[in-house]
């Protein structure tokens, strides 16, 4: 049976700040709440609907921000979105080693799957709105025995999951905060990662 490697998407193998920033904004525009753009995009992660209520929003108006967002979403921050160091060759080294590849993300899945068409990327589960231990069940039901991520939420749902979280401080987290949070390893960036994973006993057991 194939190992799963299963990987977070914003700030482990994408970068849609610039865009997430711009969007925010725009919505804040249109509603009339002030919403920071800026610190939103800085700190990626949690879902959207958190953000909002954190910003202020009444929860009646969270869904028609949410709605608002995700409409934007497309011309915005695709466009804008690059790849970080490492991702593409990082997916590609779990293929070469017989593995299969997921994403979950906190991400609204039909944007998520907008990134991976963007970029050319082909993986074998994509699941979104799924945030910290929220993510072990899809993690689960696939057998995911490594799972990515630049944030402490992520580490938690590898736990939950039973798989080895592997960091990467390329998002809003620092080394010793994913390790404290469960990071079997931290890496600096995808770059790092084909090695790690071909030493690793989630290849080699």
């Amino acid at each position: 049976m194939p190992f799963t490697v299963g990987f977070d998407l914003d700030m482990t193998l994408i970068d849609p700040r610039p865009g997430m920033a711009a969007v925010m904004n725009e919505v804040g525009a249109r509603s009339g709440y002030a919403l920071d753009g800026e610190k939103f995009a800085s700190n990626l992660g949690p879902p959207l609907d958190m953000i909002y209520r954190e910003m202020g929003v009444p929860e009646e108006e969270v869904p028609d921000l949410v709605s608002l967002f995700r409409a934007l979403y497309p011309e915005v921050v695709i466009p804008s979105t690059v790849a970080l160091p490492g991702a593409a060759m990082a997916l590609q080294c779990v293929r070469e080693l017989g593995g299969q590849t997921m994403v979950v993300t906190g991400k609204y899945r039909k944007n998520a799957a907008l990134h991976l068409e963007a970029m050319g990327w082909e993986v074998d589960h994509l699941y979104g709105e799924l945030w910290a231990t929220g993510k072990a069940e899809s993690l689960k039901l696939h057998g995911a025995a490594v799972y990515v991520g630049d944030h402490v939420g992520d580490m938690r749902g590898a736990a939950a999951a039973g798989a080895l979280g592997v960091g990467v401080v390329t998002g809003p987290c620092s080394r010793a905060e994913l390790a404290e949070a469960g990071a079997a390893v931290v890496l600096e960036d995808l770059r790092e990662f084909p090695e790690w994973l071909r030493t690793s006993s989630a290849v080699t057991s």
